[in-house]
């Protein structure tokens, strides 16, 4: 065993993945991961007999979802460094020091597999390819950082940077939360080239791509309001203040045009916009207080060094 990966924990949320998690365990152990726990999320197939079989600690969830199994299961590790992937196989345990090594030399706090750098043919499908191109430009957006392909399931990080994160995520958005995460504490991040396979005959994917989609995507949005508030605030106060204008268009032009007066509308659409610029003051404010907190947090960090 390489003793460079001693103190790395394979973290493997599952739920119904028997015909494929022998393979990942057995692929994590042959490259020298240390320890493998499986957290199962109530399989009714022989998932949690077949990873015990093969060497892994198993534990039932308590909860469901897999934010919840990842959350559960890092306050059972003791390793400094954990790697997180999937049981399904579509990501490649061989592949596990490209995300390993750059922890354990110290290059980085948290590491991204980029699947979109190896996407093999029917790993995803065209409408989940989309959706995560439209998620990861807007992450680009709103957070201001480019962490290649944030929604994936195969990273690894230390403990301890995990530890400053604040997640709640129950279900796929715990992947968008750590990239949030990272960007809001000013975690190290690395990108790293990965394989994304197709899931093996026998296996049936737990994501459903329209409604987690939109979970991710108001998990993103919603997290803006305290990392990029300038954003979150402004974009809603840009909303309001379209509306009053056109309301407002619309109540000069049947003034002029047909002597028809609004006084209601006129008046719903003054305080459409009137709130509309108060939202993108407040975001103004909101952004420079968030500015000075991470200014006065890298101050701190510096001195503690």
């Amino acid at each position: 065993m390489s003793e460079e990966y001693e103190e790395v924990c394979a973290l493997v949320p599952t739920r119904n993945e028997a015909a494929t998690i022998a393979d990942v365990i057995d692929g994590l152990y042959d490259v020298g991961v240390g320890h493998v726990l499986v957290v199962d999320g109530n399989s009714s197939d022989d998932t949690r007999e077949i990873a015990t079989d093969h060497g892994a600690e198993v534990v039932q969830q308590a909860g469901d979802g897999k934010g919840q199994a990842v959350r559960e299961g890092v306050t059972l590790i003791d390793e400094e460094y954990i790697l997180l992937l999937d049981g399904d196989g579509t990501n490649p345990p061989e592949q596990a020091p490209r995300l390993l090594d750059p922890l354990v030399s110290g290059d980085a706090e948290h590491v991204v597999g980029d699947r979109t750098a190896d996407m093999r043919p029917g790993a995803m499908s065209n409408l989940n390819q989309f959706g995560n191109r439209l998620i990861n430009r807007a992450f680009r957006r709103i957070h201001g950082e480019d962490y290649g392909d944030i929604l994936s399931g195969y990273r690894a990080f230390t403990a301890e940077s995990f530890d400053r994160m604040f997640l709640s995520a129950e279900g796929f958005g715990i992947e968008t939360e750590m990239a949030v995460e990272c960007s809001r504490h000013g975690i190290l991040v690395e990108v790293v080239p990965t394989t994304y396979r197709p899931r093996p005959d026998g296996s049936e994917t737990n994501l459903h791509p329209i409604s987690d989609g939109a979970r991710i995507i108001v998990t993103l949005y919603s997290l803006a309001k305290t990392s990029n508030p300038l954003f979150y605030f402004g974009s809603i106060g840009a909303g309001f203040g379209l509306l009053g204008t056109l309301l407002a268009a619309y109540v000069g032009y049947d003034w002029f045009a047909n002597g028809v007066s609004h006084e209601v509308i006129a008046l719903v659409a003054g305080v459409s916009v009137l709130f509309g610029v108060q939202l993108l003051m407040f975001g103004l404010l909101s952004d420079l207080v968030v500015t000075l907190y991470r200014e006065q947090t890298r101050r701190i960090e510096r001195l503690k060094d």
